[in-house]
């Protein structure tokens, strides 16, 4: 049997470090509530499951500064600056609430937000600047990245690394394709070298950050391309958690997904399960 461990986004910026354990000068820039502790579980799981696991694949949020979903890239209709965790909608740039800061990106803008409401899956939301590429905050969790490592050396397999999102003219939650894919950018389509990497396993554990956004759409995406009996797909629950305020789409996810045949385990009823 073969189990493949897909880690989404286990990164510094959606941690909720201890400042004991930031550089100086440095802090999570969108810290989910619960991911730290989500992340020990991770990399206590990798050390405990090495040998039952086959491959690891992570996933990289990985951004630039200037990004559509974030605030740099809007002002609001007196010029002034848009706040992190503001939502914008097709709607209320056409009536100027808010607009590009580059008058020409409108109507890019506007053609990407009204293909984004029609697929109905997010709104538009400006986040604070997170996942920089090049950043400490971009950088991968130090214990899970040391898990990792430790499972490398042992096995004489390297862990798989994906970045996505450096697109910045649509948002890339789902590790297999952006929400409004580029024709002209391939990294924001449909990964099918992904979806086949990930559809050979037997087991396909998921875990990561967070369970509100990037696991959703992940496994969302997952559930359509993918194939093959649900019940392999299994969902490490106390290895992930919901941005502050999304708690009651993470929980609608969890439950649509056990609908749909998916597994939810801890990690040590998922230990436990690959030992038996």
């Amino acid at each position: 049997m073969t189990t493949h461990l897909l880690l989404i986004d286990p990164q510094n910026d959606f941690c909720d470090l201890p400042p004991a354990q930031c550089p100086p000068g440095e802090a999570p820039a969108l810290p989910v509530a619960g991911a730290h502790a989500d992340l020990q579980r991770v990399a206590a799981f990798i050390d405990a499951a090495a040998t039952q696991l086959t491959a690891i694949t992570v996933t990289l949020d990985s951004h630039l500064r200037l990004d559509i979903a974030h605030p740099g890239f809007w002002q609001s209709a007196d010029g002034g600056a848009v706040a992190p965790f503001t939502p914008i909608t097709a709607v209320q740039v056409r009536t100027g609430a808010f607009r590009p800061r580059d008058e020409a990106a409108l109507p890019r803008v506007l053609a990407y937000l009204d293909e984004l409401e029609a697929r109905g899956r997010y709104t538009l939301m400006v986040w604070p600047v997170h996942c920089e590429i090049g950043s400490w905050g971009h950088a991968v969790h130090a214990d899970v990245r040391a898990a990792y490592n430790r499972w490398e050396e042992a096995t004489q397999r390297s862990v798989q690394r994906l970045m996505k999102g450096s697109n910045p003219w649509t948002e890339h939650y789902s590790a297999v394709m952006a929400e409004v894919p580029a024709a002209d950018d391939a990294g924001t389509q449909l990964n099918r070298a992904l979806i086949a990497h990930l559809a050979i396993a037997d087991r396909l554990l998921i875990a990561g950050e967070a369970s509100s956004h990037c696991v959703r759409a992940t496994v969302e995406h997952l559930v359509e391309h993918l194939g093959g009996g649900m019940s392999r797909l299994w969902l490490l629950v106390d290895a992930m958690s919901p941005v502050a305020g999304f708690e009651r789409e993470a929980a609608a996810f969890l439950d649509a997904m056990r609908a749909r045949g998916l597994r939810t385990l801890s990690c040590a009823e998922a230990l436990s399960a690959l030992r038996g």
